[in-house]
Protein backbone atom coordinates (compact mmCIF):
# COMPACT_ATOMS: atom_id res chain seq x y z
CA UNK A 1 0.00 0.00 0.00
CA UNK A 2 1.18 3.34 -0.94
CA UNK A 3 0.59 7.12 0.20
CA UNK A 4 -1.97 7.63 -1.98
CA UNK A 5 -3.83 4.23 -0.58
CA UNK A 6 -3.35 5.37 2.90
CA UNK A 7 -4.91 9.09 2.08
CA UNK A 8 -7.55 7.35 -0.53
CA UNK A 9 -8.74 5.18 2.69
CA UNK A 10 -8.58 8.19 4.83
CA UNK A 11 -11.17 9.85 2.64
CA UNK A 12 -13.49 6.73 2.75
CA UNK A 13 -13.33 6.33 6.42
CA UNK A 14 -14.96 9.84 6.25
CA UNK A 15 -17.11 9.57 3.81
CA UNK A 16 -17.72 5.94 2.28
CA UNK A 17 -20.16 7.67 -0.78
CA UNK A 18 -16.92 9.90 -1.88
CA UNK A 19 -17.37 9.72 -5.56
CA UNK A 20 -14.05 8.94 -7.86
CA UNK A 21 -14.03 12.50 -8.48
CA UNK A 22 -14.16 13.69 -5.13
CA UNK A 23 -11.32 11.59 -4.48
CA UNK A 24 -9.40 12.47 -7.75
CA UNK A 25 -9.49 15.80 -6.98
CA UNK A 26 -8.75 15.75 -3.19
CA UNK A 27 -5.92 13.50 -4.13
CA UNK A 28 -4.90 15.26 -7.40
CA UNK A 29 -5.30 12.04 -9.77
CA UNK A 30 -7.62 10.84 -12.77
CA UNK A 31 -11.14 9.55 -11.90
CA UNK A 32 -9.96 6.71 -13.45
CA UNK A 33 -6.81 5.91 -11.25
CA UNK A 34 -9.40 6.81 -7.99
CA UNK A 35 -11.42 4.02 -8.98
CA UNK A 36 -8.59 1.32 -10.03
CA UNK A 37 -7.13 1.94 -6.70
CA UNK A 38 -10.53 1.55 -4.55
CA UNK A 39 -10.78 -1.33 -6.40
CA UNK A 40 -7.60 -2.71 -6.46
CA UNK A 41 -8.23 -1.82 -2.37
CA UNK A 42 -11.37 -4.14 -2.64
CA UNK A 43 -9.84 -7.19 -4.50
CA UNK A 44 -6.96 -7.16 -1.97
CA UNK A 45 -9.48 -7.22 1.03
CA UNK A 46 -7.69 -4.06 2.37
CA UNK A 47 -11.62 -2.94 1.79
CA UNK A 48 -13.94 -5.24 3.42
CA UNK A 49 -16.78 -3.65 2.21
CA UNK A 50 -18.71 -0.21 2.59
CA UNK A 51 -21.30 0.29 5.05
CA UNK A 52 -23.80 2.71 6.69
CA UNK A 53 -22.89 4.21 10.18
CA UNK A 54 -25.97 4.47 12.45
CA UNK A 55 -26.27 6.91 15.31
CA UNK A 56 -28.25 4.34 17.77
CA UNK A 57 -30.03 7.43 19.65
CA UNK A 58 -32.11 8.28 16.67
CA UNK A 59 -33.58 4.62 16.92
CA UNK A 60 -33.87 4.86 20.59
CA UNK A 61 -30.72 3.02 21.94
CA UNK A 62 -29.83 5.18 24.38
CA UNK A 63 -27.82 3.36 27.02
CA UNK A 64 -24.58 1.98 25.73
CA UNK A 65 -23.14 -1.09 28.20
CA UNK A 66 -19.78 -2.69 28.60
CA UNK A 67 -19.64 -6.07 30.18
CA UNK A 68 -16.66 -8.01 30.70
CA UNK A 69 -17.52 -11.40 31.66
CA UNK A 70 -15.18 -13.89 32.67
CA UNK A 71 -16.26 -17.61 31.45
CA UNK A 72 -15.01 -21.10 31.88
CA UNK A 73 -12.79 -21.52 28.92
CA UNK A 74 -14.96 -25.33 28.12
CA UNK A 75 -17.93 -22.81 28.00
CA UNK A 76 -16.26 -19.83 25.96
CA UNK A 77 -17.75 -21.07 22.37
CA UNK A 78 -21.21 -21.80 22.96
CA UNK A 79 -21.48 -18.39 25.31
CA UNK A 80 -19.73 -16.33 23.08
CA UNK A 81 -21.90 -17.39 20.06
CA UNK A 82 -25.12 -17.48 21.92
CA UNK A 83 -24.78 -13.79 23.58
CA UNK A 84 -23.44 -12.85 19.62
CA UNK A 85 -26.66 -13.49 18.22
CA UNK A 86 -28.67 -11.49 21.11
CA UNK A 87 -29.88 -8.12 19.17
CA UNK A 88 -28.64 -6.06 22.04
CA UNK A 89 -25.20 -7.27 21.47
CA UNK A 90 -23.21 -4.81 18.96
CA UNK A 91 -19.45 -6.38 19.77
CA UNK A 92 -18.39 -9.04 21.30
CA UNK A 93 -14.63 -9.93 21.62
CA UNK A 94 -12.80 -13.03 23.08
CA UNK A 95 -9.72 -11.59 25.58
CA UNK A 96 -6.25 -12.99 25.27
CA UNK A 97 -6.56 -14.79 28.44
CA UNK A 98 -8.97 -17.04 26.95
CA UNK A 99 -11.23 -16.94 29.37
CA UNK A 100 -12.98 -13.41 29.61
CA UNK A 101 -15.61 -11.87 26.66
CA UNK A 102 -15.76 -7.84 26.24
CA UNK A 103 -19.03 -6.98 24.84
CA UNK A 104 -20.73 -4.25 24.27
CA UNK A 105 -24.66 -3.16 24.31
CA UNK A 106 -27.35 -1.06 22.98
CA UNK A 107 -30.93 -1.00 24.55
CA UNK A 108 -33.65 1.31 24.82
CA UNK A 109 -33.23 1.39 28.63
CA UNK A 110 -32.31 0.10 31.40
CA UNK A 111 -34.74 -2.10 32.13
CA UNK A 112 -34.23 -3.75 28.86
CA UNK A 113 -30.75 -3.98 29.66
CA UNK A 114 -31.79 -5.61 32.99
CA UNK A 115 -33.49 -7.82 30.97
CA UNK A 116 -31.03 -8.79 28.72
CA UNK A 117 -28.66 -9.68 31.76
CA UNK A 118 -30.92 -11.47 33.59
CA UNK A 119 -31.64 -13.91 30.70
CA UNK A 120 -28.77 -14.26 29.07
CA UNK A 121 -26.03 -13.65 32.02
CA UNK A 122 -27.12 -14.30 35.42
CA UNK A 123 -27.73 -17.53 37.04
CA UNK A 124 -25.31 -19.34 34.72
CA UNK A 125 -22.65 -21.52 36.27
CA UNK A 126 -20.39 -20.89 33.55
CA UNK A 127 -19.94 -17.40 34.46
CA UNK A 128 -17.39 -16.99 36.86
CA UNK A 129 -17.70 -13.43 37.24
CA UNK A 130 -19.40 -10.28 35.69
CA UNK A 131 -18.02 -6.29 35.28
CA UNK A 132 -20.42 -3.94 34.27
CA UNK A 133 -19.92 -0.17 32.77
CA UNK A 134 -22.69 2.21 31.29
CA UNK A 135 -21.15 4.84 29.02
CA UNK A 136 -21.35 8.01 30.27
CA UNK A 137 -19.90 10.11 27.65
CA UNK A 138 -18.56 9.18 24.47
CA UNK A 139 -15.01 11.53 23.85
CA UNK A 140 -13.60 9.87 20.82
CA UNK A 141 -15.15 6.32 19.17
CA UNK A 142 -13.90 4.81 15.90
CA UNK A 143 -16.00 5.50 12.56
CA UNK A 144 -14.15 3.14 9.86
CA UNK A 145 -10.97 2.52 9.84
CA UNK A 146 -9.09 -0.74 10.83
CA UNK A 147 -11.15 -3.41 11.84
CA UNK A 148 -9.80 -4.22 15.42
Amino acid sequence: MNKIDASLLNILVKDGRASYADIARQLGISRAHARTRVQALVDSGVIELFSAVVNPEKLGKVISTFIDLKVAPAAMNAISQELADCPEVVSLYIMSDLQSLHIHTLTDNYESFDRFVRERIFNRPEVLSVDCKSLMTRVKNRRGGARL
